[in-house]
């Protein structure tokens, strides 16, 4: 039985409060692998990549593109297998 692994909004730097996410390189449904780079973020400073903390199945995206998402907050949930 597989279990739900969340995908948080990362803080890239020490004044970071917010990102905004700007594309989604996955989809739900898609398979997805640890590390594997599954959005793109930018912040008022730099832009960065989310990367998957686990393996799996991107099963529900909770945050779309274009949202400014505080740092910390759930974004998208990965069913492991």
């Amino acid at each position: 039985m597989g279990k739900e692994v969340k995908v948080i909004m990362p803080k890239l730097g020490l004044t970071m409060r917010a990102g905004t996410i700007t594309k989604w390189l996955k989809k739900e449904g898609d398979h997805v692998e640890k590390d594997e780079t599954i959005a793109l973020i930018e912040t008022e400073k730099l832009t960065g990549e989310i990367k998957a903390p686990a393996t799996g199945t991107l099963e529900k995206i909770l945050r779309k593109e274009g949202e400014e998402v505080p740092v910390g907050e759930v974004i998208a949930i990965i069913k492991t297998s």
